[in-house]
């Protein structure tokens, strides 16, 4: 069975794993009036399901599906990476509902995914049908990614907000070199990168661009990287190759 109906307000489903993404999913299914399920630990199976969402290790989903076997016409995954093969041991049809969002500790709700974007597959079109419905219910916004083109949709998603901590953290490694603690220069650089993203949400990042390297002030960049190689010389080739790619950046804005 299928329960496709425009609210799902007839289907039940279960969500298996217990981390980050799999309580918050729970909650926001019971928030959007679905009847949920769980988020049952890995190796718990709920029944009597419409379809089952496993929220767990990439690594895990394979194992998790075989455990699931029967359970439910329906079994999807959270994975942004993982092909839909790895849910063939549950038998029936399988989807896949990614949201393009950081899940954080204690999030729950409809909160945690309103607005974000849902990358939806499915192995049949009634399994894609049911992702891109459920996305929806969340407050998402679906959009189909074929098998071919996961890893590259999910490198694009870890280099825009892994990618973004690491740097911070490179940031606040840097700034010991002024005599600022992490948590101060944490403080003192967030607000800039959160002027930076909204700059970069208007403009593109051709426009967003500002800096040194931007205006070309190759003084500035060269006394930049001394002060780095000082601070945190672990970060130089890091520095180097950043600063190479923001040139190329900076040379596309000039041509436009």
């Amino acid at each position: 069975m299928h329960p496709l109906n425009d609210s799902l307000r007839d289907a039940r489903v279960g969500v298996i794993g217990a981390g980050r993404v799999g309580v918050a999913l729970a909650g926001a299914l019971r928030d959007a009036g679905i009847a949920a399920d769980g988020p049952a630990r890995r190796g718990d199976v709920p029944r009597g399901c419409d379809a089952l969402v496993l929220c767990v290790p990439d690594a895990e989903i394979g194992a998790a599906a075989a455990t699931a076997a029967g359970a439910a016409p329906l079994i999807g995954h959270t994975s942004g990476a993982t092909a839909l093969s790895a849910l063939a041991p549950a038998g029936g049809e399988g989807f896949g509902m990614h949201p393009l969002q950081t899940i954080s500790e204690g999030a729950e709700g409809l909160a945690a995914f309103a607005g974000a974007g849902c990358a939806v597959a499915g192995t049949a079109p009634g399994a894609l049908a049911f992702a891109t419905a459920l996305a929806r219910m969340l407050g998402m916004e679906p959009f189909e990614i074929d098998e071919e083109g996961r890893a590259a949709y999910h490198a694009a998603a870890s280099v825009a907000s892994n990618f973004i901590v690491t740097l911070q953290a490179a940031a606040e490694s840097i700034a010991a070199g002024a005599g600022l603690e992490r948590a101060q220069a944490r403080a003192l650089l967030v607000p800039l990168l959160r002027r930076t993203v909204d700059n970069l949400a208007e403009l593109g990042p051709e426009r967003a661009l500002t800096g040194p390297v931007a205006r070309g002030d190759e003084l500035t960049v060269l006394a930049q990287r001394r002060a780095v190689a000082e601070a945190a010389p672990q970060l130089l080739d890091l520095f180097d190759e950043l600063v190479h790619h923001t040139r190329a950046l900076a040379s596309q804005e000039v041509g436009t």
